[in-house]
């Protein structure tokens, strides 16, 4: 299995499914229980090997998360990890934010994680994507229902084996009638440096934007990819709905908190 020491977390965006809460604070630092998102994506890289992650900003964010990670007492379990900023001066699109961390990646090989989800306890999946690598970039896949291939990119699947396969290609958001598969893509990706030369090409595609996915789609078709399907949903927190499901799951995951926590929940269900 290949080690991965550097992650890429897009953390821009204005969180409008989050209005009025980001009004004043950035949706990566909004709590899940007793952290900001983006400290429990940090975990997760480093659960994995990261020793560096490159945060991916809108401007006047990046000192708050630089803060967060260095001021005062080390997180525990993160004291080794280096914190670097990347502003995305505009927002074109999560490929661009991506792309906007090509001088901080270089030529190294990096994981990349969105910070609106979050992965389930003992549901990593950053590992089996290292371990599933043939020397190209890997995607983290899992099979969505119709209605959800409006809303995700989605994989021209190849040869499978198991949960791992071939990509031959990938389309944003096709919808049900142009979709090649019901795998979607999920948030978590391993890429080599050729996915920053393929961004680097791309024209805006869906929605006016640089999309991810269409860089995906290019190295797809040249052989370099492979995907990984999961059993797993992450969750989703850059929705209420999502934040609460994510601080229910996560909470009763603690055992400082579980007992009572679950008391509460409980009585909730008898009202």
């Amino acid at each position: 299995m290949i080690n991965v020491d550097v992650a890429v977390v897009p953390a821009a965006g204005l969180g409008t499914r989050m209005r009025p809460a980001t009004r004043a604070i950035p949706k990566a630092l909004l709590p899940v229980v007793d952290r900001p998102a983006v400290q429990h994506v940090a975990e997760e890289a480093v659960r994995a090997g990261v020793n560096e992650i490159v945060f991916v900003v809108d401007l006047g964010v990046g000192s708050l998360i630089q803060r967060h990670f260095t001021d005062g007492e080390p997180l525990e379990g993160l004291e080794d990890l280096k914190i670097r900023i990347v502003v995305q001066e505009e927002p074109h699109g999560l490929g661009h934010a991506v792309l906007s961390a090509r001088e901080a990646i270089g030529d190294r090989q990096f994981f990349c994680l969105l910070a609106d989800n979050i992965v389930q306890p003992g549901c990593d999946v950053l590992s089996g994507l290292a371990a599933a690598s043939r020397g190209g970039s890997v995607v983290s896949l899992r099979e969505v229902g119709p209605h959800m291939l409006d809303r995700y990119g989605v994989a021209v699947p190849g040869d499978r084996t198991g949960a791992e396969l071939d990509v031959v290609g990938a389309v944003e958001k096709p919808g049900v009638e142009a979709a090649p598969s019901n795998l979607g893509l999920v948030g978590r990706y391993l890429f080599t440096p050729d996915i920053m030369e393929a961004l680097a090409g791309l024209e805006p595609g869906h929605g006016g934007e640089i999309q991810l996915t269409d860089a995906i789609d290019v190295v797809a078709r040249h052989g370099d990819c492979r995907g990984v399907v999961g059993e797993h949903d992450l969750l989703d927190i850059g929705n209420p709905l999502g934040l609460l499901e994510a601080a229910v799951v996560l909470g009763l995951d603690r055992p400082e908190y579980r007992e009572d926590f679950a008391v509460f929940l409980r009585s909730l269900e008898l009202q």
